[in-house]
């Protein structure tokens, strides 16, 4: 999520089917195994290292950061909102030295949900890195789409500051039209590495994995502006970083994937992946990130989602179930999650040619038998239609 299924990389202009050392292994021993001149495959053993590992892997195929956040403003009112950006390596047989080359798109999608007035926003954009109208840079500590950006700020430094991303802090700028975002993301926790031995599996078969990680609890403040309005706001956000070259295996149809905030600090992950005919792919799975110490890996067998009510689209007719009943057994959570609003459907034609809800969720519930609640989001996709053969997102 927000594990490389997460919006298919559909590149409709370039697709013709569909971050030095990585790891414990170099990268002449990872291009061994690329299935094409270019692209690594994700395996086992890859060590994570931060800062490089927040910025690009131009090994890997397909890459996105995804932002999503709950927001409050100061009269109350309630916002959602979504900053995402995809990379898409592009295979160039003959070589050119021209700047103007494609050696790799960049797409986003910006999104705003006015939980108060009902009203949904989203944009979406398209670059070549070529030029530099797009990227993501280390040494500029930056992923941007033209005026779109992520940039991230070192923490200061300190002797007392040794856990991965404490101390750092990312800044978000989006605009189209009258919607606009600039917001201040403080991590509360270190990065969470999704999966077991550096990877995040996807299905069966050496390679149909991610590199993946989550920054699961970052404190939010800053202003969005929608409706004619600026509101001052603060809240929590999420931000899921994947890369990878294979993943989705032909019977399988799509996915369901669930943030969870919850007001006893625990954050969690929930990844469901739907077969051809009904039921679960079992590579499903799931993080608990607790308010302190190490997260803990949930496999398949670890959860259970089950859709209460759905929604049905006037804009691609596709049903997505909106209310949600999530079981952890052995973790102690049973909580109903639900649409904070119905009607947060984006349809991405122009960039990645995905039709997938992904919106503001209510959590309410128990855990460990004691009340519970929270704020969190959600994504589905392939309910609007078959994923395309080969291609993949946001998992």
């Amino acid at each position: 999520m927000k594990s490389l299924l997460r919006i298919c990389m559909a590149l409709l202009l370039v697709l013709a089917s569909m971050k030095p050392p990585f790891g414990a292994s170099s990268l002449a021993q990872q291009e061994s195994s690329i299935p094409g001149p270019r692209f690594c495959k994700a395996l086992p053993g890859y060590r994570f290292e931060f800062p490089r590992d927040h910025f690009s892997h131009p090994c890997f195929k397909t890459e996105w950061w995804y932002f999503t956040g709950n927001l409050s403003g100061r009269d109350g009112r309630q916002f959602g909102f979504e900053l995402t950006f995809f990379r898409e390596g592009v295979e160039n047989p003959h070589p050119n030295p021209s700047r103007w080359r494609v050696d790799d798109l960049y797409s986003a999608h910006f999104a705003v949900s006015d939980l108060g007035r009902k009203k949904f926003f989203y944009a979406e954009r398209l670059h070549r890195a070529g030029i530099e109208l797009a990227g993501a840079d280390s040494g500029k500590g930056r992923i941007w789409n033209a005026d779109w950006f992520a940039e991230r700020r070192p923490a200061p430094q300190s002797p007392g500051l040794r856990t991965p991303g404490r101390g750092e802090s990312w800044r978000l700028v989006a605009a189209d039209g009258a919607q606009r975002i600039r917001l201040e993301l403080r991590p509360l926790k270190p990065p969470v590495i999704q999966g077991r031995n550096g990877v995040s599996q996807k299905a069966a078969g050496e390679g149909n994995a991610s590199h993946y990680y989550s920054l699961t609890r970052m404190a939010t403040s800053g202003t969005l502006e929608t409706g004619g309005s600026t509101y001052e706001v603060t809240g929590l956000s999420w931000m899921d970083h994947e890369f990878a070259t294979n993943q989705l295996q032909p019977n399988q149809v799509g996915w369901d994937w669930a943030s969870l905030q919850l007001d006893d600090g625990t954050d969690w992950m929930f990844l469901q992946l739907r077969l051809a005919g009904g039921g679960r792919d079992p590579h499903s799975a799931g993080t608990l990130a607790p308010s302190e110490g190490r997260a803990v890996e949930l496999t398949a067998e670890d959860f259970e989602m089950t859709p209460l009510d759905d929604w049905r689209s006037p804009h691609s007719g596709a049903r997505y179930p909106i209310r949600w009943r999530i079981r952890a057994p052995r973790q102690g959570l049973d909580v109903t999650i639900s649409a904070a609003m119905p009607d947060q459907e984006l349809l991405t034609q122009e960039t990645t040619g995905v039709v997938y809800w992904e919106g503001s969720v209510l959590a309410q519930g128990t855990r460990n038998g004691k009340p519970i609640q929270g704020r969190g989001y959600l994504e589905m996709t392939g309910y609007a239609g078959p994923l395309q053969p080969g291609l993949y997102s946001k998992q």
